[in-house]
């Protein structure tokens, strides 16, 4: 059953509703790691990020706070 959502449909929803969604999509995908596959050049876009994290060019920070970022984005 294909679910589509329109631009207007998704510009209606905050950016709250839209971490939701994406929270809810990604516990979907989580649920059933087998049926997933990525595509070469995420593989080389990990590596990327990799070796910046390594040479100090790039930081991290937790989920939980990055969540929180975006949360206040939305208001």
């Amino acid at each position: 059953m294909p679910i589509e959502l329109s631009s207007a449909e998704l510009d209606a929803l905050n950016v709250p509703e839209k971490v939701r969604l994406l929270e809810q999509v990604w516990q979907s995908l989580c649920s059933h790691p087998a049926d997933v596959s990525s595509p070469e050049w995420h593989a080389e876009v990990l590596r990327e990020h990799s070796e910046r994290l390594i040479d100090g060019r790039a930081t991290r920070i937790p989920w939980a706070e990055a969540k929180a970022q975006l949360q206040q984005l939305g208001g």
